[in-house]
Parts: structure tokens; C-alpha cells; sequence
């Protein structure tokens, strides 16, 4: 290669580079969006094409039809339990004073159950300083989520349009063999729709378990915790368990210890252990990623891209992994 040659593909990378990162930096605010956009443009990619190519509809009308689709599958439900969600909140008492009672008595009946006074006046002051700053974080973050379903659905609106283009542009310029790019492309469709069916539904169907065992054993605010539940269930390691161990042992100090007692059998027989049922029912249809890939995939993908992370975490991890294998068989195999 000719020097010139070789001075213009190299700045050409190096401009690219510092473009891309400045560009990356400015979109993180929107990536949350973005994400959303790419997930969903997955899982109803085949009913576009579908529509356009066997059922001839016109390109505008398919991708209205499958917006509206998402909407009332994804944003119309997720609306709903953000808006109860914020309810229940608005309902609480953010009174700082209030919280500071509340957690003296729940300290001077640990005292008086263990002998241990495990929250002087300071902690407590300190403890409850901060609930009103998690209301207005919650708050806050209204208007990033609004924001971003906007951003999703604009941009999703136009990845279906152009669909074919984007799916033919994106597999020219993967690196791989053309065997690898099916292999990579078919990983990252069938984690995709894994991570974003499997990981809500299993939050749900155990967050629902969840709500009917507060109800059975008249835990406080059933409502509020089963939602909060579900959210848990998504926590690596901890998972649900977040929850329902502070209630339970709420109840335990405060005297109800039958029912107590009763939602810990409950949680930790039933509750706990109906994710494994669910995910041992999906294997067949969805992908079967291994715990460690999720456990750790999750907790990287919440650090990295927030909600979102719950889905992109675990498939940046399988696709590395699987990266990692194709230079293992392209450059270290013996056969080579």
C-alpha cells in the first residue's frame, strides 16, 4: 500500500474514531431509547416483513400498525405501573420527622428482641434524610422516561421503514466470515427476544406469586410491594428476596409473627423458587443462557446502560464470549 494510500485510511479511522466518540457521548442520554428501539425491532421484525412482502401493505402503514402494536403491548403497560407506581409514592408521607418515629420504634423493638441497639439517633437522622431525595429522584426521572419512550418510538418508526437496508448494511460490515455472521446475528436475535420475553415475564409471574403471599399473610401495602417485587426479581443473586426478608422481618417485630412466619415459608419455598420453574418452561422456546452469563451480564448491563441493561447486559457477555470463540477457531485451532 501506497503511503498516501495508507494516510488517508488511517486518518479516515481516526476521524471516525473521535467522531463516534463524541457522538456516542452526546446520545448517552437517549441510549435507554435506542436500546428499546433495537429490541422491539426484533422481536416484530418478521410481522413487518410479513406484511409488506406477503401481505403487500405499504411500508408507512406496516410500521404504524406495529408502533401501535407496541404501544399497546409494551408502553401502554409499563405506563400503567409507573403511573401506580408514582401514586402510591405521592401518597406517602415525605415527612423526614415522621420516618425518624417510625425507625425509632422499629430500633427500640430490635433493642428489646436482641438487646442490640443497632440505630442511635445519628444514623436515624442520617437514614432518614435521604427519603425525600429518593421522591424527587423518582420524580426527576419521569422526564427522561418520557423523553425516551418518545425517542424509541421515532426511531423504531424508521428502522421499520428501512428495515432490509439496515439488516443488509449492518451484515456487510461485521468482520467475520460469512458462516460467523449467521451465527452472530441469529445469537443476538434469539438472546434479544430470550432477555426481553423471558425476563418480564418471569419478573411478573413472580412478582404476581409474590402479591397473592402478602395478601394471604396480611403483609403491609401488598399493592406496593408486589410491584416492587417485580422489579426485584431482576436483581442478581438477591433477587426478590429484596423485598419480602425486610417485610418479613417488619412483621416479625412488630409482634405478628404467625403471619410472619407464614410469608417465610411462603416466600422462600414458593416465591423463590418460581423463576427456575418458569425459565425450566421457556428453555424449549427461548435461548438457554447459562445463570453465570445472566447473573453477571445483568450486573454489568445495569452499570452500562441502566434498565436497559437488564436485556443488553447478558447478550454484550454472550456475544463476547462468542467472539471470543470464533478467534479461538480461526487463529488458535490446531487445524489451522
Amino acid at each position: 500500500m501506497k503511503m498516501k494510500e495508507q494516510y488517508c485510511k488511517y486518518s479516515l479511522i481516526i476521524i471516525l474514531l473521535i467522531l463516534g466518540v463524541i457522538v456516542f457521548i452526546r446520545i448517552i442520554p437517549f441510549l435507554t431509547g435506542l436500546m428499546g428501539a433495537a429490541t422491539i425491532y426484533v422481536l416484530v421484525r418478521k410481522q413487518m416483513f410479513y406484511l409488506t412482502q406477503k401481505k403487500n401493505v405499504r411500508h408507512t402503514m406496516a410500521a404504524v400498525l406495529m408502533l401501535l402494536e407496541a404501544a399497546l403491548c409494551f408502553l401502554i403497560p409499563l405506563s400503567l405501573v409507573v403511573w401506580l407506581l408514582v401514586e402510591k409514592i405521592q401518597n406517602l408521607n415525605l415527612d423526614p420527622q415522621a420516618y425518624i418515629k417510625t425507625i425509632e420504634d422499629i430500633a427500640r423493638l430490635v433493642e428489646l428482641k436482641t438487646g442490640y441497639n443497632v440505630l442511635n439517633s445519628e444514623n436515624i437522622s442520617f437514614i432518614a434524610s435521604f427519603i425525600p431525595k429518593v421522591g424527587q429522584f423518582i420524580v426527576g426521572n419521569m422526564s427522561n422516561l418520557v423523553v425516551n419512550i418518545f425517542v424509541m418510538l421515532f426511531v423504531l418508526f424508521f428502522m421499520l421503514l428501512k428495515g432490509k437496508e439496515m439488516e443488509t448494511y449492518c451484515y456487510d460490515i461485521l468482520p467475520f466470515k460469512t458462516t460467523h455472521k449467521e451465527r452472530i446475528l441469529n445469537k443476538i436475535s434469539l438472546m434479544v427476544r430470550s432477555n426481553a420475553i423471558g425476563i418480564p415475564l418471569v419478573a411478573i409471574v413472580q412478582g404476581g406469586v409474590a402479591t397473592i403471599g402478602y395478601f394471604i399473610f396480611d403483609a403491609p401495602n401488598p399493592i406496593l410491594f408486589g410491584f416492587l417485587s417485580c422489579f426485584a426479581s431482576v436483581v442478581p443473586m438477591v433477587g426478590i428476596g429484596l423485598i419480602w426478608a425486610p417485610v418479613v422481618a417488619y412483621m416479625f417485630l412488630t409482634g405478628n409473627w404467625h403471619h410472619a412466619i407464614g410469608l417465610l415459608i411462603y416466600s422462600g419455598i414458593i416465591t423463590s423458587t418460581i423463576d427456575n420453574l418458569i425459565r425450566f418452561l421457556l428453555q424449549k422456546k427461548l435461548a438457554n443462557i447459562h445463570p453465570l452469563i445472566t447473573i453477571f451480564g445483568v450486573i454489568i448491563g445495569l452499570s452500562l446502560f441502566g434498565f436497559m441493561g437488564i436485556i443488553f447486559g447478558p447478550l454484550l457477555l454472550s456475544i463476547f464470549l462468542l467472539c471470543f470463540d470464533i478467534f479461538k477457531q480461526e487463529y488458535l485451532s490446531d487445524d489451522q
